[in-house]
């Protein structure tokens, strides 16, 4: 797969990742409040970390399959 993420999507993955990631972890320890109840709680924080994983992974190795799939392509390539 080509690489098809960069410039401000990339940056964008970079930073609403780290965030979700955080918001998730600390959702799971009980230090902010994503859902009412014990069980959507931590449900709810494990699709946030889980989300802000999949976001950094994609920001940092510039390739994403939904991208791909929707034929978007915000890389530019620098062999021209």
């Amino acid at each position: 797969m080509d690489k098809n993420v960069g410039g401000y999507d990339r940056i964008g993955r970079f930073v609403i990742g780290g965030v979700l990631l955080v918001a998730g972890i600390a959702g799971y320890a009980g230090m902010l409040r994503v859902a009412v109840g014990p069980l959507p709680q931590a449900l709810l924080a494990l699709i946030l970390v889980l989300i802000g994983a999949i976001l950094l992974v994609t920001g940092y190795s510039q390739k994403c399959p939904i991208n791909s799939l929707l034929g978007l392509n915000t890389h530019e390539s620098r062999s021209r």
